[in-house]
């Protein structure tokens, strides 16, 4: 006796395929996995970290992890009457450059977002501010610093500047290529139901580019950290970067080390937030 199996319905046919190539593309195959790998890889990175330092024998240029390890322990505490590095703990010296990072990256955020939609929706003034704005995108972050100095003197405000200026064209690029590139479909659609230019641009360009723009607020967040080391080099204790800036010139690699590692895990720390606020604020991300 045979037994004949009917052939699924096309509909559930491709709801499998699909499900297949999702399956297939998944990062990792598993969150178990994924975690298994990241770790598999930090302890290799450990040991190559602690063989180089074995074999070198020359702590001034590539310090053990127990050194730095001693060194978080020391700038995180009070030893000897002393208080953590330069009179401030290691968390001060972070939480003094975060404040500096979060208020220059919010400065150039607006400041990107306003420029980038003007960029997208006047064409002449694209024409005229977009050379500008890569030429400032060009330009290391020491360039223009010693300007700062000069103008605004060597306390806070010439730090702000600096990491303004930073953040601010990757927003700026993204958000003018978010509204020039917005659905001709949905503005047509926009402008039919009597929706003015500007009424258009907020209720549907921005929403539609929302993707794209916030990618450029990812990229602006990671050049304002990766200036803060340039911002306070000058006058710049508490603070982290002005905490490596002054251990460098007394030839502490493990505290350059130690203010590394705590610059780039603050920094992946923000990174994961902004994913996260990213996935709230923008579900329809990756849908047609």
């Amino acid at each position: 006796m045979t037994t004949s199996v009917a052939p699924a319905p096309p509909a559930e046919r491709a709801a499998t395929q699909q499900a297949g190539r999702t399956a297939a593309l998944a990062p990792g195959g598993g969150l178990r996995r994924r975690l298994a790998l990241r770790l598999l890889a930090l302890v290799v990175l450990y040991l190559l970290w602690e063989i180089t330092a074995r074999v070198m024998r020359n702590p001034t240029f590539i310090p053990s992890p127990a050194a730095v390890w001693h060194q978080l322990v020391v700038t995180s505490t009070v030893h000897d009457g002393v208080r953590g590095y330069s009179g401030h703990l290691l968390i001060e010296h972070l939480g003094v450059s975060l404040r500096r990072i979060v208020i220059g990256s919010v400065i150039g955020i607006v400041g990107g977002l306003i420029l980038g939609v003007l960029m997208g929706t006047i064409s002449w003034l694209r024409i005229v501010t977009e050379p500008v704005v890569t030429f400032i995108r060009a330009l290391p972050p020491l360039a223009y610093f010693s300007l700062f100095i000069i103008w605004f003197g060597i306390d806070e405000t010439p730090k702000l500047w600096l990491l303004s200026i930073a953040a601010l064209p990757p927003v700026a690029v993204a958000t003018a290529a978010a509204v020039h590139s917005a659905p001709t479909g949905l503005v047509e659609a926009a402008r039919a139901l009597g929706a003015g230019r500007w009424q258009t641009v907020r209720d549907v360009v921005l929403p539609a580019g929302l993707p794209e723009i916030f990618t450029g607020i990812r990229l602006a967040v990671g050049v304002a950290y990766s200036s803060v080391v340039a911002a306070e080099t000058i006058n710049g204790v508490p603070g982290i970067g002005g905490m490596v800036r002054d251990a460098q010139r007394y030839s502490q690699t493990d505290v350059v080390v130690l203010g590394l590692f705590a610059i780039g895990l603050s920094g992946l720390l923000i990174d994961a937030l902004l994913r996260i606020a990213e996935n709230r604020l923008i579900p329809w991300r990756g849908r047609s």
